[in-house]
């Protein structure tokens, strides 16, 4: 069952198939985890990897805006680590970056406007280094793709997917170190974005020849409804491990329902 630093509450279903929604938690091996920084700040978060088998590749997960709640619950980078897991055998990490407090717990340090949580996501690429876990790819969403713009271009990192990138000065700024990078980047945009519109984000990312720019039709922001979940997991999914989506939209194991209430 989920422990009470990752749900209110949590409903354990068995032996039907059923719909896969907005709440459901597929079965994965999950272990809370400490990171630590090279500025001697301690990090929380938490590894979920599929159950007896060894994950083919692996997402970390950089959240949104600091100050304006963005932690490592934020839904989307969530149901990545309730869904897949089980659906495709990918491990995620996910963790709240300096300043960033979720039910696990609240990390060591202050929000740095993406300087410093350059060493955040540093720690957790060493974490993923020490533990053996393969191909790790970047998922980034909205203040999370500025640090994966400016730190992410590194060693052992495989590629970026950018949700909702509001591409701003130092993002702007970091773009050139990409271009002859080897490292595919995807970008997310959603048709109402309240910051990077998808005409805007085609010319801003046209700085990195490579760049995959996807424009998510009737998509705001923050991803809200589960039609553009799926969106999303399925074009990471498509990426991180081709010929892999869409994802199933439904399980017949055993499965959690969470709920906030």
């Amino acid at each position: 069952m989920l422990g009470e630093a990752h749900a209110s509450s949590a409903e354990e279903v068995k032996g039907a198939v059923a719909d896969i929604s907005a709440g459901s938690v597929l079965p994965a091996h999950r272990e809370d985890l400490e990171l630590f920084t090279a500025d001697g700040l301690r990090l929380v978060g938490e590894l979920a990897t599929p159950i007896d088998v060894a994950p083919v590749a692996t997402i970390i997960c950089l959240h949104p805006l600091t100050t304006h709640g963005g932690m490592m619950d934020s839904h989307v980078l969530r149901k990545m680590a309730w869904r897949l897991p089980a659906l495709a055998g990918i491990a995620v990490l996910r963790f709240n970056m300096r300043g960033a407090v979720s039910a696990l717990g609240a990390s060591e340090g202050s929000y740095d406007e993406g300087l410093d949580e350059g060493l955040d996501l540093a720690a957790a690429l060493a974490e993923v280094q020490r533990r053996g876990l393969p191909d790790p790819w970047i998922v980034g969403w909205s203040f999370g793709t500025a640090v994966a713009l400016r730190h992410g271009n590194v060693d052992p990192v495989r590629g970026v997917v950018l949700l909702s990138p509001p591409l701003r000065g130092p993002e702007i700024d970091a773009l050139p170190s990409w271009v002859n990078s080897l490292r595919p980047m995807t970008c997310l945009i959603p048709e109402n974005d309240d910051y990077l519109k998808p005409d805007e984000a085609r010319a801003g990312f046209a700085a990195v020849p490579h760049a995959e720019v996807i424009a998510v039709e009737g998509a705001g922001h923050l991803w809200v409804g589960e039609r553009f979940v799926r969106v999303v997991l399925d074009e990471i999914v498509q990426r991180v491990l081709p010929g892999h989506a869409p994802l199933p939209v439904t399980w017949d194991g055993p499965m959690e329902k969470f709920s906030e209430f």
